[in-house]
């Protein structure tokens, strides 16, 4: 399969994953990120040894040391990004809040409800931590995602998405709800940026060079 069919099976999977995202209660979008920080510690011996393998890899490329540091999952990460699922779990339900109500002449009362974009595109480098922060803050806001992180930490962020997964299926929500494009081509981002058919939004997370191309191209 090409590069192409690839990232529009994905986007095909995460648009038929929104309805039942956005339609989710809040206990059981909680309850995702519940079994999430259990999984991340049941899974940390497997995330240290994944992200290892990184590290050998990127070293042997030459990457420098402040990416390096980017990329290192030590037990301290682990703990932080824990940390993080629970600083989301706290946080009160973002969908139907309604702000700004006012009475207009008709008797009528307008105000501003927030409601799920729908799929959502994120692109970022380095990183892993991002991978659960993003998936984190989606499901919780009833938004699926595309994660598309540097090639330099699949090993990582692969084994990151696997326990996203189980806690997805545990939490009984659809698994492609969030998905990681598993290819390293680097066409994957230009595949992703034609996608709008199927992405709602698309988010940079990276260097000026990163946002500057997806301004550009999306």
């Amino acid at each position: 399969m090409n590069t192409q069919s690839y990232i529009e099976q994905l986007g095909e999977g995460a648009k038929l994953a929104s309805r039942n995202i956005s339609l989710s209660s809040l206990s059981q979008r909680n309850e995702f990120l519940k079994r999430l920080s259990e999984e991340l510690s049941n899974s940390e011996n497997i995330i240290l040894k994944a992200n290892q393998k990184d590290l050998v890899e990127a070293a042997s490329k030459g990457l420098g040391e402040s990416l390096l540091d980017r990329l290192r999952i030590d037990q301290a990460a682990i703990d932080r990004m824990i940390d993080s699922v629970w600083e989301v779990f706290n946080l009160p339900d973002p969908i139907g809040q309604i702000e700004n109500l006012r009475n207009m002449p008709s008797g009528i009362k307008v105000g501003q409800m927030s409601v799920p974009i729908g799929v959502i595109g994120i692109i970022y480098e380095s990183r892993p931590n991002v991978t659960i922060e993003a998936a984190s803050l989606c499901v919780k806001s009833g938004n699926t995602v595309i994660l598309r992180g540097g090639s330099e930490a699949i090993s990582s962020n692969r084994c990151l998405a696997e326990c996203i997964s189980t806690a997805l299926d545990q939490a009984k929500l659809p698994v492609k709800a969030v998905q990681l494009v598993e290819t390293i081509d680097r066409a994957a981002v230009g595949s992703l940026l034609k996608l709008s058919e199927c992405i709602d939004l698309i988010i940079p997370r990276g260097g000026k060079n990163l946002v500057a191309r997806i301004a550009e191209e999306a």
